[in-house]
């Protein structure tokens, strides 16, 4: 089995996190954590008293009264999230030309040029009377102004246009370091001050950028389409797979498989699945009912890390009989109530351990199916809000849903993934005990 996931996926899925584009992604990711969970946390003020009824006349006497004050924040944050992924992708991919390649490009310089070109694809064009103009609607249903669709804020900069932001991040960075490389820049004298030396840089490549991407909308708008909708295609399949009961089973084996064999699985597959949950959960609030969003893993699926090890880790520090297992357990019992286990996967070990490997796999998959489950026949409220994913048991899980019941079931999903475990690590921790008396 071990050779299996080695040539299936331990070399491929290697090849792919050293893609610079997939590092980037990754790091933007990450960047976006503090705006999600900030943005998230003020969502949660006006959900309370939908879940808490009795609170509704304290809330609409005190914290209503103020909601468009302070909702700015989840505006300014989920509101306008594919922004900063065009800024942190720009900027980090170009760090990392400038660095492997030792090119001279300015990482501030793609940052920018990723967000114009971004910019460039917001506005709606139509043919009208054989013209190219600006998309404008006005009606009850929908409102379009001078090709912008406004919904809270412009709607396109919204995590609907995370995709986008992405690959026009690539592009741009792509076009800045193909325009550097070929020296089509401005060239200017030592003595010139830093700042602008890298504004003139960058001067013919905003222009080759400029030309490249409304010659690319242009296009488009003569076919009846635009990027968003194109991209809509691939990436809306995507995203419908990742909302289905097959579609989790499919990213939990993926990421276990890959920590089976030493590798950060939940590191890599984030980078692909960080968009589409993010999507997700602004569609919950919207009032849809997708299980799959937010931080549904580290609120359900892999509660004590991955492999849901936390119930395995408070057995073997509670009650196992070999001093190791037990010396081990209570050295990560702390880190896994953050759902850290580190300790206990190169500790045990579960990397390549074959006593282990198939609780490994098939805990968190039947945690994530019973939170499937849940969600999807409305037992309790879909993950609207993106909770700090160290949150311990229970804490995590009502952030997420705002709703009591969650919690609840975080805990089921504890004792689901410990009883998956048992008989293993009894089996485990009797050959440590044999070994000992040797």
């Amino acid at each position: 089995m071990f050779n299996l996931l080695q040539k299936t996926l331990l070399k491929p899925m290697t090849k792919v996190a050293q893609y610079r584009i997939v590092r980037a992604i990754m790091a933007a990711g990450m960047a976006s954590i503090p705006f999600t969970i900030v943005g998230s946390m003020i969502l949660v003020l006006n959900i309370l008293p939908t879940v808490f009824s009795p609170l509704s006349s304290f809330f609409n006497a005190t914290f209503f009264r103020f909601s468009d004050l302070y909702m700015i924040a989840n505006t300014a944050t989920m509101g306008i999230l594919a922004m900063y992924f065009s800024l942190a992708i720009g900027f980090e991919l170009t760090r990392i030309i400038q660095t492997e390649d030792k090119l001279k490009v300015a990482p501030l310089n793609g940052a920018f040029l990723s967000l114009f070109a971004f910019f460039m694809c917001l506005p709606e064009l139509v043919m009208k009377d054989g013209k190219i103009v600006l998309l404008n609607v006005m009606n009850d249903k929908e409102k379009v102004i001078n090709g912008f669709r406004m919904t809270a804020t412009i709607d396109r900069i919204g995590t609907s246009g995370i995709f986008t932001a992405i690959i026009m991040a690539v592009l741009a960075v792509w076009l800045y370091s193909f325009c550097v490389r070929h020296n089509w820049t401005i060239k200017m004298p030592d003595a010139v001050p830093e700042g602008v030396s890298r504004s003139f840089t960058a001067l013919i490549p905003t222009f080759v950028i400029a030309f490249v991407v409304l010659a690319i909308n242009g296009g488009l708008v003569l076919l009846g389409t635009d990027i968003f909708k194109m991209i809509a295609i691939p990436f809306g399949f995507v995203t419908s797979m990742t909302s289905t009961w097959l579609g989790i089973m499919v990213i939990e084996f993926l990421i276990h498989a890959l920590w089976i064999v030493g590798i950060h699985g939940a590191n890599i597959i984030s980078a692909f699945i960080t968009p589409i949950f993010l999507a997700n959960m602004v569609s919950n609030s919207q009032g849809a009912n997708i299980p799959f969003a937010g931080e549904f893993n580290n609120s359900f699926a892999i509660l004590g890390g991955s492999g849901a090890t936390l119930g395995l880790c408070l057995f073997i520090a509670l009650l196992a009989r070999s001093e190791q297992l037990k010396v081990l357990g209570r050295a990560s019992i702390v880190p896994s109530l953050f759902n850290i286990n580190e300790p206990l996967i190169f500790g045990l070990p579960i990397v390549y351990n074959p006593y282990l490997a198939i609780p490994f796999f098939l805990a968190p998959m039947a945690t994530a199916s019973v939170a499937y489950a849940a969600i999807n026949f409305h037992l309790i409220r879909p993950i609207v809000t993106q909770a700090p994913w160290p949150s311990p048991v229970g804490i995590g899980a009502f952030l997420s849903t705002v709703d009591w019941r969650a919690a609840i079931l975080a805990v089921l999903c504890v004792i689901i993934a410990f009883i998956i475990y048992l008989p293993f690590i009894k089996i485990y921790d009797t050959n440590y005990i044999m070994m000992s008396r040797v």
